[in-house]
This record gives structure tokens, sequence and C-alpha cells, in this order.
């Protein structure tokens, strides 16, 4: 087993090991120069991994900063969409109602929400007290990591979501077991973080399409790479899925179920799109996913967002300061007609980022000796891809 981490480590970047595209997988598209979603210009990234030596905690913070650290509570334009709703996004009501948000997005484990939104709060309130005076939603986004999290220890505090967003920065973002993602499994391998970007010409622009998922999901005999059924034939281990740890744990009454967990996607670009249009880019996280192999189980909570950096300024929803204030605000975005390639490259970076948290990753030993194998490298190298569905 790979040794346990301090009990408390931020980052915002690190130099990946391996990546999909590494072994050789043919992936579409053309990525941006991080493969990342800090390839958007502006968003930053930043990680807390809590894995102490006494493996009495599995778990992490991911925090993402739309518009950087001086851009918080300046507004993105954003929609939401939940492919199966056992699971919990904050702020998604604000969202649908006014189309915008303007707080940091954070991801964690599932009974860590409320430490995650009280650290939002918290950070929010020292960075920009401006904005913390009126109020603030934060957006707060969870996957279940209880088979190698003490998940009802209380392991992760605000101070934690605090550190994951003082680490944000650009760069090159690290993935597998880092940040929320730290203790969650995929496909029956270890799971976690993973990310990936797509360059879009469109008429005499270049926009970036990216996606970071938080990937907790699917049954192991689901699991396909460009049509290839790598799950079924896997040789590696897997407890999670193979043995009665949650009927012993539980009661007899109660039995696991493959492909139980939950994603949470985030996806965005700066190509200025309305809120209807980030819409559609939040339900292409859907095809993404099942491009990989999952049907999306009554046991998962697959919740996707998206946001546009671009119309800076706008989509403000402030109280009038004086009688006869502006009355209106104004939008640039993309002709319906264009927007197809902007839902293809989400498509493209979603799958590739849920490779990428499953390739860049490592066999994982948590609580109570309950271990979960990563994705094999030689299993990957392999493959026939060859005869590949593209």
């Amino acid at each position: 087993m790979v040794p346990m981490h301090d009990d408390a480590s931020a980052a915002s970047a690190a130099s990946p090991t391996a990546r999909a595209r590494d072994l050789g997988i043919p992936l579409p598209g053309i990525p941006g120069p991080f493969n990342a979603l800090t390839d958007v210009p502006g968003v930053e990234v930043g990680l807390v991994t809590l894995r102490p030596d006494d493996r009495s905690a599995c778990t992490g913070v991911t925090a993402i900063l739309p518009r950087g650290r001086d851009g918080a509570g300046t507004p993105v334009a954003a929609a939401t969409f939940s492919l199966n709703g056992n699971g919990e996004l904050t702020g998604r009501t604000w969202i649908e109602e006014s189309g915008q948000f303007s707080t940091p997005v954070l991801i964690t484990n599932s009974h860590a929400v409320g430490a995650a939104h009280t650290g939002t709060d918290r950070w929010m309130h020292a960075h920009h007290p401006e904005a913390s005076a009126a109020w603030l939603l934060p957006v707060v986004g969870e996957t279940w990591d209880g088979y190698l999290n003490h998940i009802n220890a209380e392991r992760v505090t605000p101070e934690h979501a605090v550190q994951a967003l003082d680490a944000a920065r650009t760069g090159p973002v690290a993935e597998g077991s880092v940040g929320g993602g730290t203790g969650m499994n995929c496909y029956g391998f270890k799971g976690g973080t993973g990310t990936s970007s797509r360059v879009v010409p469109l008429g005499e622009a270049s926009f970036t399409v990216a996606a970071l998922v938080q990937a907790n999901f699917g049954d192991r005999d689901e699991f396909t790479v460009l049509g290839v059924p790598l799950g079924s034939r896997s040789e590696a281990p897997c407890p999670l899925e193979r043995t009665e740890w949650f009927a012993q744990e539980l009661g007899a009454a109660h039995r696991s179920v493959p492909g139980a967990g939950s994603v949470i996607v985030v996806l965005a670009t700066d190509a200025p799109l309305l809120p209807q249009q980030l819409a559609g880019l939040a339900r292409r996280a859907s095809l993404g996913l099942a491009r990989t192999g999952t049907a999306g189980g009554h046991f998962s909570g697959d919740i996707f967002l998206a946001f546009s950096t671009a119309n800076a300024g706008s989509l403000r929803s402030v109280m009038p300061s004086a009688p006869g204030a502006a009355t209106h605000d104004s939008l640039e975005f993309v002709a319906w007609g264009q927007v197809d390639p902007l839902y293809t490259a989400a498509v493209e970076a979603v799958e590739e980022a849920v490779l990428n948290a499953l390739v860049n990753n490592e066999d994982v030993e948590g609580r109570d000796g309950h271990r979960s194998y990563a994705l094999p490298h030689a299993e990957v190298l392999a493959a026939d891809f060859s005869h590949a569905r593209r």
C-alpha cells in the first residue's frame, strides 16, 4: 500500500505522473496547455488532502474560484443539472432563479458540506467583506467517501475549506486521491479528482471548455474506455463491491449496491453563454459520463454545474442605490446556432476527466483496513483501441 500523507496538506498544482493520454488512449479533441479546469482564464483550483498516518481520515476539500481570488463576489453566469438527485449541491435554488452565482465552489464528502459552507462564509468575509455584508449562498457539492473514510468523525473543518481556498492557483491541477476526491472510488477502482479541457475554435474566436470531476460512481462491470470493456476484464481486486463489508457494519439486512456513490461535475468556459445555454452544457456532462459506461444508478448523486467567466460585471443582483439607478443589464452570447462545438467539447472533457481521475491514481488503504485499488496501467496499455468507437 502507498504510505499515508500528513494530516493536512494543501496544494493547488502538481506535476501529473500519468494521465489517460500518456497511456495511449486516443481521445478526441484539442486540450489546453494544462488539460485542466485552470485552462479557462482566471479559474483557480486549490486542494486540501487529509490522509494521516493513523488512517483516521481519508478525505479532503477541493476549492474552485471561477474568477480567481480577486474576482470572488463577481457573478458568473451559471446553470445546474441533476442526472440523479441522491446528492447535494448547495446554492442551486439561487442559480436556477437568477442564472448566476458569485461565491467559490467547494467539493468535499457528504457529511462535510456544512463545514465547507461555513469555511467559505469565513473566507469571503475575510477577503470580500463587501459581499459578505449583504448575503452569501456558497456552492458546495459532495460525494460519499465512507468506505475509506470515517465519514462521521467530522475530520473536515471550516479551516480546511479556508486552506483550500487560500491554496487556489492557476496551473496544473493534481488528480486522483487528492482534495475532495481523496477517499472516493470510481467503477470499483480508486477514483477521486480528475480534470480536462478542450480548445474550441468558433468563428474568428477561440474558447476553452473544461471539466473537473469528483468521481465516485459506477459499477465495475460497466466501465469502458472508448468502448473497450476494461472493467469486466480487469483483474484488479474490487473489495468495495465484492466483499460483505457493508452488511458486516450495518447489519445483514443491508447490502452495498454496485454503482452507488456520486459524481460532481464542474464545467467552466470563457465562451459568452446565456444561463439557458449553460444548462445545455451542464446536461452534456451526462453524455461524457455515459461514454465511460455508467447508466446512472439510483444510489448515486450525479449533479453538474456549468459556468461562464465571460460578461464580467453583468448579472449582478444588488439593491438599487437610489431612485433612477440603472434598470437594465446586457449580455453578449454565442448564437444558438453555433453552440454545438461547445457541447461536444463538454462531453469530451468530462469523459477524459473521469479517465484521468482513474489513471492518475494509486492503491489506497483507508479506515479499518479497507482498500481500494487503482486501475492497472498495464491493463490500459494492453487494450486494443484500434477498433474504438471513434
